[in-house]
């Protein structure tokens, strides 16, 4: 996600993403990225590709909900090229990261940055959680994450506290209580360091218990360089970081 207290914008989410891009990589280096991600978009958007992206629609039909990254419309996509897009996580690995934080649920509220359409707030239903947070940028996906809270029925649910918030991640107040933060990749270098320096500074306010499961750590660096958090465990498809 981009740093904005604004809806994005097609054109503002670029803009954005060519400044940060160009004080790093430079004007010429930046073209190419730029037209590399357009073009991968318009390949993506092809019928054949858009079928392949119902590989990810079983947990859909399971629990008669939309999480689904094949019915995610293209101005959500091509917003997602610029800042992160959108993929819901698999439901199997899921479970092998919460089984194996060896912590009481019932102490812990969980915290999605990114929560796209809500899958994943779903799946920590089915643990004693105090609360469930979700929160996400862009507004359609917010909303059809509202309506599947709405209509998900699990005989597995075990927390009913759920909320999905629309806003940006860079501007999220971080809960007083202990955590599990859990992110799939969900923000560019930039907008990571920003959220962690945002929960070190609610640390240093009210220190707790915080876990963050990272998915896809594409910038563990960030966190391996944080001065509160250690990483405790992962595999090379996420990280467990622990503050100390």
């Amino acid at each position: 996600m981009l740093p904005s207290s604004r809806p994005p914008t097609i054109p503002r989410t670029i803009w954005l993403w060519w400044k940060q891009n160009r004080a790093v990589q430079g004007t010429s280096r930046t073209l190419r990225a730029f037209v590399a991600e357009l073009w991968g978009f318009l390949r993506d958007s092809t019928p054949e590709q858009r079928r392949r992206r119902y590989g990810d629609v079983e947990y859909d039909w399971d629990h008669q909900v939309d999480t689904t990254s094949a019915t995610v419309g293209w101005r959500d996509r091509l917003l997602g090229v610029f800042h992160s897009p959108y993929q819901p996580t698999e439901p199997a690995l899921f479970h092998e990261m919460l089984t194996g934080l060896k912590i009481d649920f019932q102490n812990f509220t969980f915290v999605d940055l990114g929560s796209g359409k809500g899958r994943t707030l779903l799946m920590a239903s089915e643990y004693p959680f105090r609360r469930i947070v979700g929160v996400e940028l862009l507004p359609e996906l917010s909303r059809i994450a509202e309506q599947n809270l709405g209509k998900y029925k699990s005989e597995e649910q075990k927390c009913f506290r759920i909320e999905s918030r629309c806003e940006d991640a860079c501007d999220f107040v971080f809960p007083a209580e202990p955590t599990v933060l859990y992110l799939f990749n969900p923000l560019p270098r930039a907008g990571l360091a920003q959220v962690l320096a945002n929960l070190e500074q609610s640390l240093q306010e009210s220190d707790r218990k915080v876990l963050i499961l990272y998915h896809n750590p594409l910038h563990d660096e960030v966190l391996s360089a944080s001065g509160r958090f250690t990483r405790s465990g992962g595999t090379h498809q996420y990280s467990i970081y622990e503050n100390l």
